[in-house]
């Protein structure tokens, strides 16, 4: 919906809509209300919330979010897309505000699609990194929230970036944004190895995010995973987070031979001990732990 519609506002001069925007002060808002003030009460409760994450192994960069788009309690909508295609090799998963984001994401697809044509090649990962920062650095302290990962391959092989709508930029190997990174933090940091196969990746990935959807009130719905390779992105699945976390717990489960046997020791086990410790003891030996006299020393 656009943010004409939500205000309710028309430009005078023409009944259709206009992409101009109008002067401050001229939203439309309660009778008896100022501006300002009704938008410093109301604007800043609207809290948002999601889960995504990305790291770079040997065969490329994995790309997972949540899709539960969240305004303060109420669930927007439960089968959003917060992974988005850049360029051919490159993506970029979105945490902040959902029209932030696509903007910015938008502007940059442009500006890679020029620079392509101008070169005659692909752009980097490091520099589109670079040039979403130096965009969205001039806007800061303007309420912007964008806060993305950049995942890529490029001819310096799997790249991954983290950027900031305040001009951050940040290179590593495990990056996780939003409301449950917290708890996608604790699964990726034990089971994250750079030399992992395909399918233990997408295994971690999908993981992290089941397990953050449960723990983290404003993430849920389904878990998005792409692969980045060297011949381009692909969309690998959607999963239900729910289904997902409970198969996850299904495997976690003690088997119930193996509960019975720590439960309870096999009687023999324990009688066949006894007796090979009474024969390591001789007639006139006492151990530490037997409170009955020797032999020798007993009186009528």
């Amino acid at each position: 919906m656009a943010l004409q519609d939500v205000c309710k506002w028309q430009s005078p001069d023409t009944q259709g809509p206009s992409p101009h925007l109008p002067r401050a002060g001229g939203w439309a808002v309660p009778r008896g209300c100022d501006p300002q003030t009704f938008l410093q009460i109301h604007g800043p409760r609207l809290a948002h919330g999601t889960t995504t994450l990305a790291f770079r192994f040997r065969h490329g960069v994995i790309a997972a979010a949540d899709t539960r788009s969240s305004c303060g309690s109420y669930v927007a909508c439960p089968a959003s897309c917060k992974v988005i295609p850049v360029h051919q090799h490159l993506l970029g998963t979105t945490s902040g505000t959902s029209a932030d984001c696509a903007t910015w994401y938008r502007v940059l697809q442009r500006e890679l699609r020029l620079r392509e044509l101008r070169e005659g090649q692909l752009p980097s990962v490091a520099s589109a990194a670079k040039l979403l920062s130096a965009l969205m650095s001039r806007y800061r302290g303007l309420d912007l929230c964008v806060a993305t990962a950049l995942c890529g391959w490029d001819r310096s092989g799997p790249m991954l970036f983290y950027v900031y709508s305040d001009g951050t930029r940040l290179q590593g190997d495990i990056f996780s944004v939003g409301s449950g990174s917290p708890y996608a933090y604790g699964v990726l940091d034990r089971g994250y190895r750079y030399d992992m196969s395909t399918q233990e990746a997408y295994a971690l990935a999908r993981c992290a995010v089941a397990h953050a959807t449960h723990r983290d009130a404003y993430s849920g719905g389904s878990v998005d995973l792409f692969h980045v390779r060297e011949s381009g992105w692909e969309h690998v699945s959607r999963s239900d987070a729910c289904v997902l976390y409970m198969e996850l717990q299904k495997l976690l489960e003690p088997e119930p031979e193996e509960e019975a046997s720590h439960a309870h020791p096999e009687p023999a086990t324990a009688h066949r001990a006894a007796e090979e410790r009474e024969l390591s003891v001789g007639p006139g030996e006492m151990t530490p732990g037997d409170s009955r006299m020797p032999a020798g020393t007993e009186t009528v």
